[in-house]
Parts: C-alpha cells; sequence; structure tokens
C-alpha cells in the first residue's frame, strides 16, 4: 500500500500522469489508422467503403468488449485490463504487415487494433479516472486526455515520415515497439481503480474510507444521488438513454472526420506532410481544448462544455464542405482547430457526466453499456463517409461532364468545353489522382 506520506502530492496525479502517456500513444496509434489509409488504399485499390471498413469492423468489436471491459475494471482494476489491450493492439499491430486481402485488414488493423485499443483510449481510462477526483474532475480527467494531443503533434509527422520513407508496414512494427517497450511496463505497475485501494480519498482529502459517492459541491438533485444505481434502474430512466443518443451522435460525428480527414485533404490537393502535420494540430489543440473544457465544466456545468464541443465539430464540417472550392491553408487550419480545440473537448467530460448522474458501485457497468451507442456511432461514421464517397464517386466518374460536376448544381463562372466536354479553371487545382480519374473517364474530362 501506498502511504501519503511517502509522496509530496496526490497519489491520483501519479494515475493521471500514465493515463497522459498511455493515451498519448494508446489512442493514437488507433487513429494512425487515417494516415495508414491512403498507401494501403494505393497499394491495393479497394474501395474507399471496404477499406476504411476495418476502422468501423474495430469499433464493433470494441462495442462487444465494452460492457463487458465495464464489469471486468470494477473487479479488477487497470493494472489487468490495459496490458491486456495493449497485448491485443500490439498483436493487430504486428499481424498487419502480412495483409493481403481486406478481410485480413479487418481482422488485424480492425478487430486486433480497433478493438484492443478501447482499453486505453477515453472509455477504459473513464471507467476509472472520475474515482480519483470530483472538486476537480473535469481538470483533472482534462489533463489525462490532452495526452492525446501530445502523442498526435509528436508521432503523426513522424509516422508520416516514416510511411513515405520506409512504408505503412515499417510503421506498424514502430507502433508495435512503443506499446511493448513504453506503455506495457508503466501499466503493469503504476495504475489503481481507486483512492481507496491506496488508502486515500478522492482529491487526496484525509477522509478515511471514500463512499464513492459525488461531493455535496457537485449534487443538484439529492433525492437522484441517493440511489444506488444499478443497470437496471439506470435503464429505466430517460436521462440513460438521452446519453445513449448522444454519445452516438458524437462519436459519429468525431470518427467520421477523423478517419478519412488525410485522404480528404489529399484529394483537395494539399501534400502529405501538410496533411499528417494537419492531423497532428487537431491532437496539439485538443491538449487546450480539453484541458481548459474540463476546467470550465467544473465550475459552469459539464452540459456547456459538451454544447462548445458540438458546436466545434459543427464549424469542422462546415470547413470542409467549403475546402474543395476554396483549397486555402486559412480554411484547413480553421477545419482543425475548431476540430481539436472545441471538439475533442467533449472528452473531458465524457466519462465526468455519467460518474456523476449514475456515481456508485456499478458505475463501471453502466458507463460500459452506454458506450454501445458511442461505439456504435464511432463505427457508424467511417462507415457511412466512405460509401458516400463511393456512391457518389462512381456516379460522377460515370456521368458526362455536359452538366456541372457533382459537387455543383451550375456550372462556375470561366466554364469552357473541348472537343465536346467541360472544362474549368479550378481542375489545375485537382490531385494528379483526380486528373488521372478524369483522363480515364469515358467523355475524356
Amino acid at each position: 500500500m501506498i502511504e501519503k506520506r511517502r509522496l509530496p502530492f496526490f497519489y491520483g496525479w501519479v494515475v493521471v500522469a500514465v493515463a497522459f502517456v498511455t493515451m498519448g500513444i494508446g489512442v493514437n496509434t488507433r487513429t494512425a489508422f487515417s494516415l495508414l489509409f491512403p498507401p494501403i488504399l494505393a497499394e491495393f485499390g479497394w474501395d474507399r467503403a471496404v477499406t476504411a471498413g476495418a476502422f468501423s469492423v474495430g469499433f464493433l468489436v470494441a462495442t462487444a468488449y465494452v460492457p463487458f471491459l465495464g464489469m471486468a475494471m470494477d473487479r479488477y482494476g487497470p493494472r489487468v485490463m490495459i496490458p491486456i489491450g495493449i497485448v491485443i493492439t500490439s498483436l493487430g499491430l504486428a499481424l498487419a504487415p502480412l495483409t493481403s486481402r481486406p478481410w485480413h485488414l479487418h481482422v488485424t488493423l480492425g478487430a486486433l487494433v480497433g478493438g484492443g485499443s478501447i482499453f486505453m483510449t477515453y472509455i477504459g481510462h473513464s471507467l476509472f479516472l472520475p474515482h480519483w477526483f470530483v472538486r476537480r474532475r473535469g481538470l483533472a480527467i482534462g489533463v489525462a486526455f490532452s495526452g492525446v494531443g501530445i502523442g498526435s503533434i509528436v508521432l503523426f509527422p513522424w509516422l508520416g515520415r516514416l510511411i513515405a520513407a520506409s512504408g505503412w508496414r515499417a510503421a506498424c512494427w514502430a507502433l508495435v515497439i512503443l506499446l511493448v517497450v513504453v506503455l506495457l511496463p508503466l501499466n503493469l505497475t503504476l495504475p489503481r481503480r481507486r483512492p481507496e485501494d491506496v488508502g486515500l480519498a478522492a482529491d487526496g482529502d484525509a477522509v478515511p474510507g471514500g463512499t464513492g459517492r459525488v461531493s455535496a459541491d457537485n449534487v443538484v438533485d439529492r433525492a437522484w444521488t441517493s440511489v444506488d444505481w444499478t443497470l437496471g434502474r439506470a435503464m429505466r430512466t430517460a436521462r440513460f438513454w438521452w446519453l445513449f443518443v448522444g454519445f452516438f451522435a458524437a462519436l459519429a460525428a468525431w470518427y467520421m472526420v477523423q478517419a478519412h480527414q488525410t485522404k480528404y485533404l489529399l484529394d483537395v490537393g494539399f501534400d502529405r506532410e501538410r496533411a499528417a502535420f494537419a492531423l497532428g494540430v487537431v491532437g496539439l489543440a485538443g491538449i487546450v481544448g480539453q484541458i481548459a473544457l474540463g476546467w470550465l465544466s467544473d465550475r459552469v456545468g459539464r452540459e456547456w462544455a459538451w454544447t462548445l464541443g458540438g458546436l466545434g465539430f459543427a464549424v469542422c464540417y462546415a470547413t470542409l464542405l467549403l475546402l474543395p472550392a476554396h483549397p486555402s491553408v486559412g480554411l484547413l487550419y480553421l477545419m482543425v482547430t475548431s476540430q481539436g480545440l472545441l471538439g475533442y473537448g467533449l472528452a473531458s467530460v465524457f466519462g465526468a457526466i455519467p460518474a456523476e448522474i449514475f456515481q456508485g458501485r456499478r458505475y463501471g457497468t453502466i458507463f460500459g453499456t452506454l458506450n454501445l451507442g458511442a461505439n456504435a456511432g464511432a463505427a457508424f461514421g467511417p462507415w457511412v463517409a466512405g460509401a458516400i464517397y463511393d456512391r457518389t464517386g462512381t456516379t460522377r466518374r460515370r456521368g458526362c461532364s455536359r452538366s456541372a460536376p457533382a459537387r455543383s448544381r451550375s456550372p462556375p463562372s470561366g466554364w469552357r468545353r473541348r472537343a465536346g466536354c467541360a472544362r474549368w479553371p479550378g481542375a489545375s487545382n485537382q490531385t494528379s489522382r483526380q486528373r488521372a480519374d478524369r483522363k480515364n473517364a469515358p467523355c475524356g474530362i
């Protein structure tokens, strides 16, 4: 047992520090699919929906894990469960270089990496981090989760250069080494499930035998918080199902853009290095967003942080719609900063909201079940975006250009014809692949 007098600070901050490092590598291991996606697509020539389907398969598998992960975390704690996830994820990355068929990708980068990484992500850490803090819960979770931003700004440019120099398979092996050498030893030794496990109380208060209840500072409805919540009781409330729907929508928006962002930017006309750096900037902005919105939520309420996060994604998607017509660096960074600075702030209250509504001994089971909705949204988002592209992209390639392109209802200014087919000035800004597609199209565009 770790005694308070042996440390000059609350041990909860050690748990936060380990979570910071674990998420900085673990979450970005899964997110790195966005960097692996273009070279895999180029090598095998599969449809986008089929290739991006690996990301969705991962979330479907993770969805199956989550309720059991919640129960297992309540029973065994992070020192058992997070290392299990590290081993599963490492196995998927080690096998991914052997891929030759779509289902290989779905099993390795999908089921094993996507599914295994759930132990190391926001969901896995939200199962035990809220127990360590009450008054500073939003801030502490925001600091821990901001590790994702630091990890992304460090890892993604490096992985982008590694992929360009040695290929996507080398990047997979590099991630295996990071997981096994750095994360496995840390998580086998330092994390604890609750402060009571080391003789402490939440926030470092000198109160023996904490109850796990939310302090009076956070209580709005005392009758509600007095209930000993079980999964069955929670599922009979409207609040549970509103959270379920909210988690689905938030994760669908989050991962739809995250999985397709790099390829989308390449198609718009940005080079690979800038696209990889943009993905890192999202995480960098997320550092400020998660800490700031977590701190704000401790003072004005979790719902305001959630609303601001949703606003960030709205701005992000609006900017994405403008980029094909106006592929400027200014719009690019507006897109990534709104996504990171506000959108990623959702993570700081992702575990705090249900921890305060359904606190108690069965919180892990309740939170795990709520994340069936979150993971379903995360699986739905990347798949539906890929399917929409495949459908509209195929239609655009087959259609004759005597009408405006699919992104425009009417001809843009400066439109002119050559050999019976349409051309427009913006064509020079297209990527080489887009120009090749138009060159080989039936009308010779």
